[in-house]
């Protein structure tokens, strides 16, 4: 099976670690629980500039590099790709954070991980950095095959909605909780009850390796 895993929220804690950040460069105290909106400018009421100056630090290397794990997520990870599954990470940062992103896989474990850098939010700017890989748009991505995927962006569960040959796990989070799923999606509330659906799926066949399918 080709499973396609989201890095922020899926496999990592980036959210309770931006919470931290905003507290500790603008004073907000907002809890992670208390994040209801997956617009962190909103969320941590922050105006343009703030947002701009928080994700600039969010992106370094020095940051990515250390958020932590989310629970089970690597172990899960580690064994699906043990019993022979295509896991690619799918993300939507921008493809100035490929250092920082490729670092935090290396000292996971996961540094031999595909990932694929996607604008599924409709912002990401042109990146000409030849040390940059490229992002593709989300007409390019729709033509990419995945088995299953796991997500938490809402914005991001609209575009893989229509895709009715994946089974869509929707990682349960505070920005999400009020996002009505589709018949091709089921909720999860940890990598523990995601292994267990993939299982269920059929998780002992082996990995589908043409993408382009």
């Amino acid at each position: 099976m080709r499973i396609y895993v989201d890095f922020d929220d899926v496999l990592c804690e980036t959210a309770r670690h931006l919470s931290e950040l905003a507290r500790d460069m603008f004073g907000r105290q907002v809890a992670y629980e208390d994040i209801s909106d997956f617009n962190l400018r909103q969320a941590f009421s922050l105006s343009a500039s703030e947002i701009g100056e928080l994700m600039g630090h969010a992106h370094s290397v020095e940051f990515l590099s250390d958020i932590a794990p989310a629970p089970d997520g690597v172990e899960t990870v580690r064994a699906l790709t043990g019993q022979g599954h295509d896991v690619v990470v799918v993300t939507g940062r921008p493809a100035s954070s490929h250092a920082g992103s490729r670092a935090w896989l290396r000292k996971h474990g996961l540094g031999h991980l595909e990932m694929l850098h996607v604008d599924k939010y409709g912002r990401t700017a042109p990146d000409r950095d030849p040390a940059h890989p490229r992002t593709l748009g989300v007409k390019e991505f729709a033509s990419l095959w995945f088995d299953v995927a796991i997500e938490d962006a809402p914005a991001a569960l609209d575009i893989l909605e229509p895709r009715r040959e994946c089974a869509v796990i929707v990682y349960d989070r505070p920005w999400n909780r009020k996002y009505r799923i589709s018949e091709n999606m089921r909720r999860a509330e940890s990598w523990h009850e995601i292994q267990k659906i993939i299982g269920g799926l059929g998780a002992s066949k082996p990995a589908s390796r043409d993408p382009g399918r």
